[in-house]
């Protein structure tokens, strides 16, 4: 049976000293002396003692807390995207014991109520959003409430806030690039609805691998789909209906991907053999699939840790315009990327193999 927890007012008094005194030297308070805050808290290490944190942030007038808005689109399958993001967030606010409050609104005018209420309770320091739109309704009310926060992602103008990002038009010059490498020339899109800059910017990279590669960018092989599992398995299997379908396909998401795997096997073919497939995320999921998921992987958890760096910076003063950081994503080989049949080519792009 463990020990009764020991109380400021049990500690004060061990010390002979006033509990407001006890107080002030366990929290720092420049008027009390170094040699009476160092002997406060060597009593307190002694004794055990342990702050009440919630007393101790009211006091200091800081929530030391952190809201994380769940991205409004978000299916189970897509869960372990959001687990590794706010793994990595709730390890960086552990280092300062700051608290995570994980808030999944309804629509998209609950967000921004629940925004507000949340900033004008004085419930967090500071929030962390994701998957923006090109113009985010939610940074100007930010910005107006002067609360800190951070953009997992990047609006179409992006230089007066703080943001963490991968390079998604990037990602889909390496992945396309890769696929015509293979012999593939024919190489189809599955993206997400282009109201969010993320899929915008995977699909401007598509495009611009296509023409850079010198073929053509026929549009009837893009196809915007529901961001979700099923959304991949209907684009796909319209993609598969097209009188000449494509060899291959890049997909905005692993999730979406997975649904095309499931529409290529519907049609008994094989991916990986009869028809090229790569996603984008990286997720541990994709090792699992049927075959294991070729992908250009980002570091989710990796993601979460440098948000929640950047936050703190800023709920500590920083410039939130100085912390913006933009990381490349790297062609992740699985089993769905194979060559074109018939077809003698050569990869010519630096990947990273993962064994399985």
């Amino acid at each position: 049976m463990s020990a009764k927890p020991i109380s400021l007012k049990i500690l004060a008094a061990h010390l002979d000293l006033t509990v407001g005194t006890v107080s002030r030297a366990l929290n720092g308070y420049a008027d009390i002396s170094p040699v009476t805050r160092k002997r406060v808290k060597r009593a307190a290490d002694e004794l055990g003692y342990r702050a009440n944190q919630n007393a101790r942030r009211l006091s200091i007038g800081n929530p030391e807390t952190v809201g994380y808005l769940m991205p409004r689109v978000s299916s189970s399958i897509a869960q372990p995207f959001v687990a590794q993001l706010l793994q990595g967030l709730g390890e960086a606010l552990s280092k300062r014991s700051w608290d995570l409050l994980v808030v999944q609104p309804n629509s998209s005018k609950d967000e921004m109520a629940h925004i507000e209420r949340m900033v004008r309770s004085g419930r967090v320091g500071g929030l962390v959003i994701s998957r923006p739109l090109k113009n985010d309704p939610r940074i100007r009310l930010l910005q107006d409430l002067k609360c800190p926060f951070v953009v997992h992602g990047r609006t179409a103008s992006c230089a007066d806030y703080a943001w963490y990002d991968v390079d998604g038009d990037d990602a889909f010059v390496t992945a396309v690039n890769h696929l015509v490498s293979l012999g593939h020339s024919r190489t189809a899109f599955i993206g997400a609805p282009l109201q969010h800059q993320f899929a915008q910017d995977r699909l401007n990279g598509y495009r611009s691998a296509v023409q850079e590669n010198g073929l053509v960018v026929d549009e009837d092989l893009i196809q915007i789909a529901d961001f979700s599992d099923d959304g991949g398995e209907v684009a796909t299997n319209m993609l598969l209906d097209l009188p000449v379908p494509p060899t291959a396909i890049v997909c905005v998401s692993d999730t979406m991907a997975l649904g095309a795997l499931a529409a290529i096997r519907s049609r008994g073919l094989l991916p990986g053999v009869d028809i090229s497939v790569i996603g984008y995320d990286g997720l541990k999921f994709g090792i699992h699939s049927n075959p294991p998921l070729t992908t250009m992987a980002q570091p989710q958890a990796h993601a979460g840790r440098r948000l929640g760096d950047m936050l703190l910076a800023i709920i500590d003063g920083d410039d939130p315009s100085k912390h913006q950081e933009l990381q490349r994503a790297h062609l992740l080989r699985r089993k769905t990327d194979g060559p074109l049949h018939n077809a003698t080519v050569q990869t010519n792009v630096s990947i990273r193999e993962e064994i399985l």
